[in-house]
Parts: structure tokens; sequence; C-alpha cells
């Protein structure tokens, strides 16, 4: 890389996001590794990635919160420059259940956490990134599910409509800003080995599920990793608006 690359990751303290945060920075990145509650964790993902030679960053914040992604963005600024990838991956599950038995303060949740999260991050990006605004262009990435597709009856179809409306946002945001000098693309994942299942309740759910999988086996979070720091580099510059599955054919 000729010119210093700043990615901001959200939620980069585990699973996908901490995979994503150990891609990156072998690539050169410098990496700001947000959370919302481990700070242990964070600091243990910042630590790999500056034994790794570059500059890392740990940042709490809230994306659900518009003074918080502020907040968050304006560190980055501050400690590591201005930002040039930035990886919508926060999001949140619950605990499998019926529509018919989710309520109003888990329905709030989900949508603030896996659809507004994204849009107050990307609005952010946005006003740096955008040659509108004088910068100089820049890739997002936004975290979907194999979900949004499959519907998730009977587990979570209000996890997957939150992660169909990240599908459409991306299709939209792509076009809006293509001729501003930003890709906007996003990654589908399947089943994939992280401890995202035990938060459904389900702490099995890969291991079971992967013997009934095209593959015949459940994916990794490095194998997303690789995906969306692809989706970010300058080997995806005529790429935007895409919708990439890491699903092992399901």
């Amino acid at each position: 890389m000729t010119t210093k690359q700043v990615m901001i990751i959200t939620g980069a303290s585990r699973g996908i996001g901490a995979a994503t945060a150990r891609c990156a920075a072998a690539r050169g990145y410098a990496v700001a590794v947000n959370f919302a509650r481990d700070e242990g964790a964070a600091a243990r993902v910042t630590s790999e990635l500056t034994a790794l030679g570059v500059e890392a960053l740990a940042v709490r914040a809230d994306v659900s919160r518009q003074d918080e992604v502020r907040r968050l963005f304006e560190t980055v600024d501050a400690e590591l420059g201005a930002v040039t990838v930035l990886v919508n991956n926060a999001g949140v599950v619950d605990r499998q259940c019926r529509v018919d038995a989710m309520d109003e303060e888990r329905l709030l949740r989900m949508f603030s956490m896996n659809v507004v999260g994204s849009f107050l991050c990307a609005r952010e990006a946005i006003r740096r990134m955008s040659t509108r605004y004088g910068g100089t262009g820049g890739c997002i990435v936004n975290v979907s599910s194999a979900a949004a597709r499959l519907g998730s009856p009977g587990e979570y179809v209000d996890y997957a409509a939150a992660k169909g409306a990240i599908d459409t946002f991306t299709l939209g945001l792509a076009r809006e800003v293509a001729a501003e000098g930003i890709r906007v693309n996003a990654v589908r994942p399947g089943i994939i080995l992280t401890d995202i299942h035990a938060s459904g309740g389900d702490p099995a759910r890969a291991e079971r599920l992967a013997p009934h999988l095209p593959m015949q086996r459940a994916g990794t979070a490095d194998e997303v990793a690789e995906a969306i720091v692809w989706l970010a580099s300058p080997a995806a510059s005529y790429t935007t608006g895409a919708i990439v599955d890491v699903t092992g054919g399901r």
C-alpha cells in the first residue's frame, strides 16, 4: 500500500470482527478495534495486531447510539488518521423463538444494533471518505447473513429481517456514493464457527448443522475475513453493490 490505510471494524473483539482485524493487520492496515462491552477481549486483539507491527487502537462505542458513533470516528481521526475502510460487523442475535413470542424490547434491540448502527457508522465514514466532502474515497463492507435469504423460521426471523435490510442498504448505498469514490459491498456468512450461536441459545448449532451443508462442514471466521479484506482491497476496485456469499454452498 502506498498510502496509509485505516480500517474501522465494529464489533471486532471476537469472532468474524477479530478475524478481520488480524487479516487486515497482516496486510498492513492500521486497525481500530471497536467493542461495546468486553474491554479485555478488545485489548487482546489489539495486542495481537501491534505485535504484527501495525498501528492498532481499541475504542469502546455502542454503534446504535449516535453520540458514541461520532466519538468512535473522532477518536480514530485523532489517533490513527482518516478512515479508508469501514467494516460494519457489529450485530446481535437473541434466543431462538417464533415471531409470536417476540416482544418490542427484543425487536428494537435487534434493529437498533444490526441496522441503525450500520447506517450511523456509514454516515460518519461517508462524511470522511466522499469526494463530495473533500475526501479521497474509500470502502464500506457490510456483514450480512445467509439468514437474509433463508428467513430463519422458528429461530430468529427478526435477525434474518434485519440482515435483509443490510442487503438492501448495501445495494442502495453503493449506487448512491459510487461517483464519490466509495465502494460499498457486503459478505453474507453462512454457518460459521463463532460464539454467536451460544448467544442464540444453541452453542452446538454449527456442529449440528455442518453435516447437512453442501460442503459438509461449518466455515471459519478467517474464511469470512478473507472475503471482507478482499472486497476492501484494490483487487476489488471495480466491485461495488456486490453481496458475496461465504456459505459453503448453502
